[in-house]
């Protein structure tokens, strides 16, 4: 009855279904069953499709549809196999024909044997098919899209491809650690690092048991094992980094880094740091010491200085300057200078006798003591004599002798300061007191000392300002041609005009202008100045300026000079650049290249002050100059017949060479005469000029025109 619902054990119900014939009931059951598998193969994760022994199709599932992209109006129960073939083909899909499709599957239809094989459809997706036999006849394929699964398959081959090349590529050792704390990656870097063979360290091992290896196969020192790995899991379990270096058995440094992995475990990480920490240490080294002599330098004589300050104990300190050390330098060149300054290290070293003494080198021929423990003035005063007497004896180097003394400055804390600044400034106005007063001597500071440096220092800020203030001159003395008694030029002599000092000599500041290294300024002031004044001279008369060893060191000397004749318009052969043996004892590459440069360009050289030096003729075999400047003390003495013999043998290189020669100080009408008849070229002094303003040279000059056109 239309919507009754019987229980099963009524008696109306077993009418019911007693009515029911076996037929009927078989046929129910299988539509049932068929329904059920209906519903299982259309539920499948895979495509399905079955195939009678005619190769016609009998069923399949929307998976099989959707994976071939197939028609589902074509593709219905009774179609030909090799039909469905032929429509994937004709749809596109398919990246064979179906002839070559269909052979590749007719032998195992033919000889119902089970295979697994793959299709690569034509959009690049990959299709695993499972065929399986039916006893009955015909067959069952299963249908897979494994497309992703290959991919991620193959990005995890070559994630695991990088991974080894990496490992293999690094230039770090390393090891990988599960979180059970057993060895699970160890790469070969590793292994050279420890010189170590795989067999040495299995994948497994636990950290504990990797140490014990590494100590007794000797690469490792000795070691608490258990604190080691204690220490380090402490660290791990709280996730923390950990660094450290180890100091291996063979002398090599390795640095151990270990950083926890958020999965658990750790990975550590090997790097032979050696040659980098003996770098670091020889430049800790270098920037603490003096390169030459191996001594603490001023900075490591502060920190020094500052450490035994804070124990508030009795010391002195000794400041040192040698003396006569620059006619060593001029006599025999830098290399015995440098020498020299190692022998003098040497001897300090060995003339202090606490082992808590610091002996420093400043730089140049300064140095420096610290004495500790001094318990009176006589301590330090004891020293100083021994050091006075130790640095003052002979020193003697491949045949030759060098002399050199000592002038020392003395300083006492706590009584002449409390802080390093205070002692070592003291120190040093002893010292300057001592080398204003004499050589090879030693002076306690005093209250009242700082007047001098006070004055000096005045005298420097005074310096400064004067530039700003337009307070220098140039004033200019003639130069005289001997032969045809013209004047061919005149050399600029700077003089500074000061407000507050007056008239200042060129003897009080020059030296302290190269000191502070004012010079270059001043230097470049009067270089434009005088290439402006020249060029308003007659185009015969030349400019000689006086260049100090800074301006040259300075490296844009050259682009000064080069400015200064372009903006004024002086030819370039009309500039003489007079130079001291200061400049060319420094015999560096920079140097020789700007004077090089200059001469290329038209610029003359001339050596001032010849003779006074040790090393003059090298100077002149090391850089050809155009002139050469006999200094003023020959020409002084040059009615004494060893002094005439000199300045004629001195023209007479001059004229062996083609260089000019002139000589300076010409004060009588007899010096005059004498060079004449050596053969002199030219002449400067009083006698034939006094140092004049620019103007008064110009009347000089137009004057000397006159007497030409004249004549």
């Amino acid at each position: 009855m239309p919507g009754a619902h019987v229980k099963t054990g009524s008696v109306v119900g077993r009418r019911k279904t007693s009515g029911i014939g076996p037929s009927r009931r078989i046929a129910e059951e299988l539509r049932a069953q068929n329904e059920r598998f209906a519903a299982a193969v259309e539920n499948m994760s895979h495509g399905l499709c079955m195939f009678d022994a005619d190769e016609r199709m009998i069923i399949c599932n929307r998976n099989y549809i959707d994976i071939f992209s197939l028609d589902a109006k074509v593709v219905k129960p009774g179609i030909r196999f090799l039909d469905i073939l032929q429509h994937s083909v004709d749809i596109g899909i398919a990246s064979q024909s179906a002839s070559e499709l269909y052979a590749i599957r007719k032998p195992y239809i033919d000889g119902a044997r089970a295979s697994t094989y793959e299709e690569i459809l034509s959009d690049g997706r990959i299709i695993v098919i499972s065929h399986r036999p039916i006893a009955v006849g015909g067959w069952v394929s299963i249908y897979e899209d494994v497309t992703e699964e290959r991919r991620a398959e193959a990005e995890l081959k070559e994630q695991y491809r990088r991974f080894d090349a990496a490992l293999a590529n690094m230039s770090q050792g390393l090891l990988m650690y599960s979180a059970e704390g057993r060895l699970i990656v160890r790469n070969q870097r590793f292994l050279d690092l420890c010189n170590a063979e795989a067999s040495d360290f299995t994948l497994g091992m636990t950290h504990r048991q990797m140490l014990d290896k590494l100590i007794r196969l000797g690469i490792f020192a000795p070691l608490e094992i258990d604190i080691e790995v204690g220490k380090s899991k402490a660290r791990l379990d709280a996730g923390q980094s950990h660094a450290s270096y180890r100091e291996l058995v063979d002398g090599r440094t390795l640095f151990v880094q270990r950083r926890p992995l958020a999965g658990g475990g750790w990975v550590a990480t090997f790097e032979d740091v050696t040659e980098r920490r003996r770098t670091e240490e020889r430049m800790t080294h270098l920037a603490h010491h003096d390169t030459l002599t191996n001594l603490p330098n001023r900075s490591m004589f502060r920190e020094k200085l500052d450490q035994a300050l804070g124990e508030a104990k009795p010391l002195a300190i000794l400041s040192l300057d040698l003396d006569r050390f620059k006619a060593v330098n001029d006599t025999f060149g830098h290399p015995a200078g440098d020498w020299l300054l190692q022998c003098v290290a040497k001897r300090l070293q060995h003339a202090v006798r606490s082992s808590k003494d610091v002996v420093a080198r400043f730089g140049g021929d300064e140095f420096a003591v610290i004495q500790s423990g001094t318990k009176s003035a006589a301590d330090a005063e004891r020293l100083a004599k021994r050091i006075v007497e130790i640095v003052g004896k002979p020193y003697r180097d491949k045949g030759r002798e060098m002399h050199v003394g000592v002038s020392l400055g003395i300083a006492l804390y706590p009584g002449d300061g409390h802080d390093a600044d205070t002692l070592l400034t003291n120190a040093d106005m002893a010292l300057y007191r001592g080398k204003s007063e004499g050589r090879n001597v030693y002076r306690f500071f005093e209250q009242g000392m700082d007047a001098l440096m006070r004055e000096r220092r005045a005298l420097e800020a005074d310096l400064e300002a004067a530039l700003s203030r337009r307070e220098f001159e140039l004033d200019f003395q003639p130069i005289l041609d001997i032969g045809s008694g013209k004047i061919v030029g005149a050399e600029a002599l700077m003089r500074w005009r000061s407000r507050s000092r007056g008239l200042v000599s060129p003897e009080n500041f020059i030296a302290v202008a190269e000191e502070t290294g004012l010079i270059v300024q001043l230097g470049d002031w009067a270089l434009r100045k005088a290439c402006n004044v020249a060029a308003n001279w007659p185009p015969d008369m030349r400019m000689a300026v006086n260049v100090s060893a800074a301006q040259i060191k300075s490296g844009g000397f050259a682009r000064s000079v080069i400015s200064a004749l372009a903006f004024s318009g002086l030819p370039a052969n009309r500039l003489e650049l007079e130079i001291t043996e200061t400049v060319m004892m420094d015999e560096s590459d920079a140097v020789l290249k700007t004077l090089s440069q200059l001469r290329g360009l038209g610029v003359r050289i001339a050596l001032d002050d010849f003779g006074t030096g040790y090393s003059s003729l090298g100077y002149l075999r090391r850089f050809p100059v155009d002139k050469i400047k006999i200094d003023r003390s020959f020409i002084r003495d040059l009615d004494k017949r060893d002094t005439a013999a000199i300045v004629r043998t001195v023209i007479g290189l001059g004229a062996e060479l083609g260089i000019t020669v002139t000589a300076e100080g010409v004060e009588t009408e007899a010096q005059l005469d004498t060079l004449r008849k050596a053969g002199c070229g030219e002449a400067q002094g009083f006698l034939i000029g006094v140092p004049a303003k620019a103007s008064d040279i110009g009347g000089l000059l137009r004057s000397q025109a006159l007497l030409r056109q004249s004549g």
